[in-house]
């Protein structure tokens, strides 16, 4: 059975896609994680590829399962919000290996994941989803599966058909038993706007430069709005600039522009 206080979590994450706009600043490991509670995040989302980058692998179902769970746990420990994982495409072409796997990181704290069609078979993805959901029943937890069509982000199929396939998916995997649909790559907002009155789950869209601003979203009918490898993305860039600066410039000023400070961190990390 799962604890008390995960249970609670399940409820709270269903809840927050009910109303309103719930965006999410993906995490990638505890710290990153206990950072973004912090400043007022309803819920932590991890983002698949930081996680992997931040073990040394490349994205792409690559980064060992024992490793996401520890990571999982980990992060589980020092937030108290809502946790939902970015599964990938469960680690597995094996619906029933995929349903074990989700149990692993639903018994280390998370109560939402995201899965993904990618290069398979939407078929492929709904029968996943459908151990994923047995697996969470008998484990007797509430799990949030939000289902990603990659059909603009991976551009699937050819632009005229990317409307029609994604809906036909979403009603797919909502059949499977999902409870979001998740478009990244849509930034169009008529097209967002038609997604959202079709699919009657919460729709999930990725940040990207061209996207429409929040209040916009919400109007369109959108409910999640995620960062996806976007705050990691920038804090590498920004430790790429810094590093390169140090090493070749030896200057320590700009070591502290912008920074938390030592005593800050350390603090914000011992009170979870």
């Amino acid at each position: 059975m799962t604890p008390p206080a995960s249970a609670e979590n399940a409820r709270r994450f269903h809840q927050l896609h009910q109303d309103g706009l719930l965006i999410l600043a993906n995490a990638w490991d505890a710290g990153s994680a206990r950072l973004i509670e912090s400043v007022g995040a309803k819920a932590i989302a991890t983002s698949s590829a930081a996680v992997a980058w931040s073990h040394g692998y490349a994205d792409g179902d690559l980064l060992p399962v024992p490793l996401l769970a520890a990571t999982v746990a980990e992060i589980a420990r020092v937030i108290r919000v809502p946790l939902s994982v970015d599964f990938e495409g469960g680690y597995s072409s094996d619906p029933v290996r995929v349903g074990e796997n989700a149990a692993v990181l639903i018994a280390a704290g998370a109560v939402g994941i995201n899965i993904e069609d990618g290069g398979g078979t939407p078929e492929l993805l709904g029968a996943k989803i459908g151990e994923i959901r047995r697996r969470a029943s008998q484990l007797g937890v509430s799990l949030f599966v939000n289902a990603r069509v990659d059909t603009y982000l991976r551009e699937l199929v050819p632009a005229d058909r990317q409307l029609d396939e994604t809906l036909a998916r979403a009603a797919l995997y909502r059949a499977a038993g999902a409870d979001g649909i998740f478009v990244p790559g849509v930034v169009d907002a008529a097209t967002i706007r038609t997604i959202a009155a079709a699919v009657r789950l919460p729709l999930n869209v990725l940040a990207r430069p061209t996207l429409p601003p929040a209040g916009e979203l919400a109007a369109l009918g959108v409910r999640r709005l995620s960062a996806g490898s976007g705050i990691a993305g920038a804090a590498y860039g920004r430790i790429a600039a810094l590093a390169t600066g140090f090493m070749h410039e030896g200057r320590s000023a700009p070591l502290a522009e912008g920074a938390l400070s030592y005593r800050d961190i350390n603090a914000l990390i011992a009170t979870p």
